[in-house]
């Protein structure tokens, strides 16, 4: 399943929600087959676990028309292990002859299960109930004033564990190390210069295990997307003796989505033999892989010799500041109007679009609304123009 968006490809495998006022982001897994030795099912029993490495909360879905199998009881072992809430929910009770299968299901040891069918909506409700129900109290270190969250983003062995040592090296010192999250990461508290960062689940994201395992390569991605939602400003490392990588590009999408201030770090520049017009054709590259955001300033740095390591915290506080900036609605307005003076607005069955007003409603990323005369005849691609003008 792809997503309809310019630039960005990549499988939807999460979803965000919301219940009884609890934001929350659903991750859907392939089904877990936990000894099967076909390659595509023993990737997707790897996502499953991942997936439950990051997960506050792991529903646990049986089919009723199809009771209690072996490999139910299988998965209940795994999912003992995880030491996180399960729910059970056992679905396709759409019918009333497949209740009493239901009882079947106190056998996986799991607790009461949930009756549902997800066809018809039944159940689902009180389920919900439950799932939130069983979230993790939030914790309030997390909304700390003035603590800038960076998330440093990137695919196995780019540098990422280097990078950050190299951050929290001789002239920046370490207040604490904080356990922050349920998957073992740890979150660097680090002062420089009289500011405060946190660098967010760096650990979680660089363990020795998804540098040799080339399938989680592929979905490391639910690790970096808990990361990227986590920060205020997410550092993306490119190899530079590699270039962009399918995955860096997928991992600059996420950021691009969530609206988060981001930097582009090259790093292992020093292993690139250069001459005049190498860092002009790097610039090419990366813009035409990321042209959905021109707008992402670039570093290039070496973490081994801490060449220009000394510019990224600037840069951080420079698009920091940069997402936390307002407008005023006179000067918005004024940028608007010229705006539509150098493209004229398109049209749709003879009515023109006409953009009354604008204004912005939050930070983090800016964001502002157009009042229209009819939603319907703003193309996509004009969107896209006000956005850049503005931005511009």
């Amino acid at each position: 399943i792809v997503e309809d968006t310019p630039g960005v490809t990549r499988d939807r495998i999460y979803a965000d929600a919301e219940w009884l006022n609890h934001a929350f982001t659903l991750v859907d897994t392939g089904g877990i087959e936990p000894f099967s030795e076909d390659v595509i099912l023993s990737q997707m029993r790897r996502q499953a676990e991942l997936a439950m490495e990051t997960a506050d909360v792991i529903l646990f879905l049986c089919d009723a028309r199809e009771g209690v199998t072996p490999a139910d009881h299988d998965v209940a072992q795994m999912l003992r292990h995880t030491k996180k809430p399960v729910i059970l929910a056992v679905n396709k009770i759409d019918h009333i002859n497949l209740v009493d299968n239901m009882y079947d299901f106190y056998a996986l040891g799991m607790g009461e299960p949930f009756a549902i069918s997800a066809g018809q909506g039944l159940g689902i409700g009180d389920l919900l109930d439950e799932i939130v129900s069983r979230f993790p109290k939030h914790d309030q270190e997390d909304e700390e004033d003035g603590v800038i969250q960076i998330a440093v983003l990137g695919k196995p062995n780019v540098g990422k564990s280097s990078l950050v040592n190299a951050l929290l090296g001789e002239e920046r010192t370490i207040v604490s190390d904080i356990a922050g999250t349920p998957r073992d990461s740890i979150d660097s508290i680090l002062t420089f210069e009289g500011r405060t960062y946190r660098i967010v689940d760096t650990a979680g994201i660089r363990r020795k295990r998804s540098v040799e395992d080339e399938s989680i390569e592929r979905y490391s991605v639910i690790r970096a997307l808990a990361s990227v939602r986590r920060s205020d400003v997410c550092l993306i490392i490119v190899d530079a003796t590699e270039g962009m990588s399918e995955q860096a590009v997928k991992i600059a999408g996420y950021c691009h989505e969530e609206g988060k201030a981001s930097v582009i770090l090259v790093n292992k520049w020093d292993l690139i033999e250069k001459d005049t017009y190498t860092m002009d054709a790097f610039k090419r590259d990366i813009a035409r892989d990321l042209a959905f955001m021109s707008y992402v300033p670039q570093l290039y740095i070496s973490a081994k010799t801490g060449q220009r390591l000394g510019k990224i915290l600037d840069l951080v506080d420079s698009v920091y500041a940069q997402s936390m900036i307002r407008v005023p609605t006179g000067r918005l307005n004024d940028v608007i109007s010229e705006a539509v003076t150098v493209t004229e607005p398109p049209s749709d069955k003879g009515r023109r679009l006409k953009i009354y007003y604008a204004t912005q409603v939050s930070v983090q990323p800016p964001t502002f609304v157009l009042f229209v005369n009819d939603p319907e005849i703003l193309h996509f691609s004009y969107k896209r123009y006000i956005e850049n003008y503005v931005r511009k």
